[in-house]
């Protein structure tokens, strides 16, 4: 059976925040994303190339279709058709025990690439969950899911008041990235508590800035030369979160 044009349209309309709420799902594009997401993720549609569906017969979803190149290439997100497309349903939203763990926060991220990478790097250094402000990027936006690179089927985003979050953990300590605070290679750093990686362009806000206990900064080197104003977000992120790990 081919794609239809009603699939497609479906497949399409997802790119829309207000449709993937209602009705709960999202897409994946490409081999690699959709078969590390299909042993953790319920699939409710796979259109593949007939090449994907020989070489991956264990695959199972409530609808397969066997799509052609062009079929894929109307239906794709992308510039170039993947092998294959899959529509997933969103995954619950269950927090888990935070109380002992180091905890990634993210404060009004914008930008779908940036949320994607932060995804993927949270991943590689061990971080299970990232809580966001209700006015981050949307983790099932198309961009984002394919700029985790597979990482969302191990990383759970979830999105919540910070300020409520935070205030419920005041024993824990709140590491805030900013401009002027402490050379994060001298400050004494926790093995759990949060890290808030801010807004692209704002940073964190007020309100979240008031229960950050630790201020931290990444020092440009040589220190005092003039340099560029900041550093890209996800580029922050990485390099805050692997010298936490690596004083573990």
């Amino acid at each position: 059976m081919p794609l239809s044009k009603n699939k497609i349209k479906y497949i399409q309309s997802l790119k829309d925040k207000k449709n993937r709420t209602d009705h709960n799902t999202f897409v994946a594009e490409g081999a690699k994303l959709i078969v590390d997401l299909l042993p953790v993720c319920k699939c409710q549609l796979l259109a593949a190339t007939p090449e994907f569906l020989k070489a991956n017969p264990e695959i199972k979803a409530e609808e397969m279709v066997e799509a052609s190149e062009d079929e894929l290439k109307k239906a794709t997100f992308l510039k170039t058709p993947p092998q294959a497309i899959a529509v997933f349903y969103q995954f619950d939203n269950i927090l888990p025990n935070i109380q002992n763990e180091l905890n990634l926060v993210l404060d009004g991220i914008q930008n779908p690439g940036n949320l994607g990478t932060i995804v993927r790097i949270a991943d590689w250094f061990g971080f299970e969950h990232v809580y966001c402000s209700p006015d981050t990027s949307d983790i099932y936006n198309p961009k984002t899911v394919q700029a985790t690179m597979g990482a969302l089927a191990r990383v759970r985003v979830h999105y919540l008041d910070l300020t409520d979050l935070l205030s419920k953990y005041k024993d824990l300590p709140v590491y805030g990235t900013f401009i002027n605070g402490s050379n994060i290679y001298q400050e004494k750093l926790s093995t759990k508590g949060f890290i808030i990686m801010g807004n692209e362009g704002n940073g964190i806000r007020p309100e979240v800035e008031n229960v950050v206990s630790h201020r931290i900064s990444i020092p440009n080197y040589p220190i005092g030369r003039e340099t560029v104003e900041s550093l890209n977000v996800a580029v922050s992120t990485a390099i805050i979160c692997s010298e936490f790990r690596r004083r573990m």
